[in-house]
């Protein structure tokens, strides 16, 4: 009986949180999907700086001058349960090899999890990537996070940022920025896919997703901004 209580009770906070989590986003249905774009990107500029300006546990600058991708993920909402699960929207960028970082690639990251936790986390996340080939696989409509691309905890502050020859051991590095009931949040098992809709009323709908990170194509002024804040953030090397 007790554990039908309990299965009882995950359902119906997953109903709950499911509700609310719907709501915002049938409000920003009815806009104009470009705007959905434009909103996407200034929330990545907010959360880059960010977690780029934090000295003692932020992403070190050097180690964005190496990456080959960033995908920025703001307001990843994860919760459990008994049962867990994670959703959150935002978009990739990747380098291209004239060293000028690519258009935004709309994506979203939904996942579950198994664990004995209770409670609402919600935080904001960045991977940076190792290798081009991975980040452009995004373009490919879904990957697996763990399984797919090894993901790890980043190194961070200033001691990673006096090393010069700071090497990445996986595929991903993510960091994320939050408070709530959970001292972290791991994002192994977790899916990466296509925001379809969203690059379509961006850039038109006939885009072809593996041109948004390897040709400069035409998009509105949003996406230069985005490209100018990490111009200036791979140039401060302080």
């Amino acid at each position: 009986m007790e554990k039908i209580a309990r299965s009882k009770r995950a359902i119906l906070f997953f109903i709950i949180l499911f509700l609310g989590l719907r709501s915002p986003q049938l409000a920003v249905a009815n806009k104009p999907d470009s705007k959905q774009g434009e909103e996407r990107i200034a929330r990545a500029i907010e959360v880059i700086k960010e977690l780029t300006s934090l000295k003692e546990e932020g992403i070190p600058i050097s180690l964005l001058k190496k990456a080959e991708g960033l995908a920025i993920i703001p307001g990843v909402v994860k919760a459990a349960w008994g049962l867990g699960g994670q959703y959150g929207k935002g978009l990739a960028v990747a380098k291209m090899p004239d060293g000028r970082w690519s258009n935004p690639l709309f994506i979203n990251l939904a996942g579950g999890s198994l664990g004995f936790q209770a409670g609402v986390q919600k935080a904001d996340v960045v991977l940076v990537f190792k290798r081009r080939r991975s980040v452009e696989e995004l373009a490919g409509n879904k990957i697996t996070l763990g399984t797919d691309l090894s993901v790890a905890a980043g190194p961070v502050g200033r001691s990673a940022e006096a090393s010069t020859d700071l090497e990445l051991e996986a595929e991903i590095y993510s960091y994320s920025k939050s408070k709530g009931l959970f001292a972290g949040i791991s994002l192994k098992g977790s899916t990466i896919k296509l925001a379809k809709d969203a690059n379509k009323g961006f850039y038109g709908p006939d885009i072809n997703p593996e041109k948004i990170l390897t040709e400069m194509l035409k998009a509105p002024e949003a996406a230069e901004e985005l490209r100018q804040t990490l111009r200036e953030l791979v140039k401060n090397t302080n």
